[in-house]
Parts: C-alpha cells; sequence; structure tokens
C-alpha cells in the first residue's frame, strides 16, 4: 500500500494548494491512504471544525494535530464527534478525542498516532517513547504511521531508530522545512525528520515575511499574517509498505511550488 503523508497545512493558501493536488498525485502514485498534519490550517494556528471539513472532503483520510491542538476553542467541542482527526496522543492534561486510531482499508489495518516531541516543546507531556509503547500494547494493526511533531531533529531520530521495525513509518512534522534525510532505517522502518509544509513559499514557514520579521528582528508587537495568494509550495512524502511485513519499501518526497490565485 501506498500512503502520502502531507507537511503542515499553513492557512487558507496550505488549504488551497492541498485540495488542488491531492487528486493529482494520488492518481499518479495509485496512493490507498492520505494523512495531513493540520494543526496551522485555520488562520496558521488550530483547526475549527469548517476547516477540518474542507480538508477532509478534499480527499485527507486522516488529519493529525501538534502543539496547537487546542488553539482553536471550538475543538473540545466537536473532536469527540469526529473520526478522523487525532491531538498528540501524550498529552499530560485530559483533553477530548484520541491521539491513535485504527482504519481498516480493504481489509488492511492502519494505525495512526499523533505524537508530541518533549524538546523544546512549551506543552507539558509524557515521555514520547514509553507513550508509543502504551500505543503498541494495544489492538495490533499491520500498518502502523507515527506523526512526530517536535522541534529537535535529534529526538525525532533517536524515536524512529527505538521503533525501527516496530512501526511501518516516523514522519517529523512542525518545523515546516522538508529535510533530505529521508530513509528507510535498518529494520525496515520509513523515515524523515520533517516532511515539510504546505502554504505560502515566499514567507517564513508560511508567514508574511514582514509581520515575522517586525516581530524577530525588531522586537515589535505584530501579528503574523498569511498570504492568501502567490505561490504556494506543496511538501509531502510517500511511502510505500508491504502489506504483509508492515514495513516500508520505499520513502520519496514531494516538494512543488505553483501560482495559487
Amino acid at each position: 500500500m501506498r500512503i502520502l503523508f502531507i507537511g503542515d497545512i499553513v492557512g487558507k493558501i496550505g488549504r488551497r494548494i492541498v485540495k488542488e493536488k491531492i487528486p493529482e498525485y494520488v492518481k499518479k502514485y495509485d496512493i490507498g491512504f492520505v494523512i495531513a498534519n493540520g494543526e496551522n490550517a485555520t488562520h496558521g494556528k488550530g483547526l475549527n471544525r469548517h476547516h477540518y471539513d474542507e480538508l477532509i472532503n478534499s480527499g485527507i483520510d486522516v488529519i493529525t494535530l501538534g502543539n496547537h491542538y487546542n488553539s482553536k476553542s471550538e475543538i473540545s467541542s466537536y473532536i469527540d464527534k469526529v473520526e478522523f482527526c487525532l491531538r498528540p496522543v501524550n498529552l499530560v492534561k485530559e483533553f477530548p478525542g484520541d491521539g491513535s486510531a485504527m482504519y481498516d482499508i480493504d481489509g488492511v489495518s492502519i494505525r495512526v498516532t499523533n505524537i508530541l516531541g518533549a524538546a523544546f516543546i512549551n506543552e507539558e507531556v509524557n515521555n514520547p517513547y514509553y507513550s508509543m509503547l502504551e500505543v503498541l500494547s494495544n489492538e495490533p494493526a499491520m500498518i502502523n504511521i507515527v506523526d512526530f511533531h517536535g522541534e529537535a531533529t535529534a529526538e525525532k531520530m533517536c524515536f524512529a531508530l527505538a521503533f525501527d521495525g516496530k512501526v511501518s513509518a516516523v514522519l517529523g512534522t512542525h518545523t515546516h522545512v522538508q529535510t533530505r534525510d529521508y530513509r528507510i532505517l535498518n529494520k525496515g522502518t520509513a523515515f524523515i525528520s520533517d516532511v515539510g509544509m504546505c502554504g505560502a513559499y515566499d514567507s517564513v514557514l508560511g508567514f508574511e515575511k514582514k509581520s515575522v520579521l517586525g516581530k524577530i528582528t525588531y522586537g515589535e508587537k505584530s501579528k503574523f499574517d498569511i498570504p492568501d495568494e502567490g505561490q504556494a509550495i506543496f511538501s509531502a512524502v510517500v511511502i510505500d509498505i508491504d502489506e504483509q511485513t508492515g514495513l516500508a519499501k520505499e520513502i520519496f518526497p514531494i516538494y512543488y511550488v505553483e501560482e495559487v490565485k
């Protein structure tokens, strides 16, 4: 089975490029399942119900979140009512929804798990390693895909090495820059430190340059804006997984830029 995993979707322009490109890549690469990180989909921070529906209707099967899982307060009222949205599994405080769920695709069981890193993340979390062990001790699935949402490349790599051969893929999100370290680890787990983002290309991590410069460089009190049109980037990876072993046979990136109006 081939799985398309899409990096952090940032704002309206990110949603638009995703909606446009999913059908093309699903057909081109014979994709059987689509996962996307949507924690920045609503105005760059969080995911409201309207945009959840929009992304699911665009062809995404499961949406994962991250440290901005609760940035739109309405999520606590709808996440238990939808099947295809996962918040981090290793939150310390109680929160509605699930962090890991299993789906049946033509008789193949796929478990998707959203993990939040512990390094340089403000959210208090349980240890990602032990949290994943607990997930794997539950009902087994043939294919296990992990979205590791974290800052530190080394933390993501160590996590992947610890679960090499035990999960199908460990795919990093959060830093919005696609890395060149995609590979199949020694025991068959696909890995990349960060899948990248879908959003404004001529930007700072999807946000309008001047608004970010004003705050980061000059210390100004400014709100980060998101361009609604212009060049957009679509970042993703395709993972080809053996349905008999649950291990990865191939992983390759997609990095595409085009004008969106």
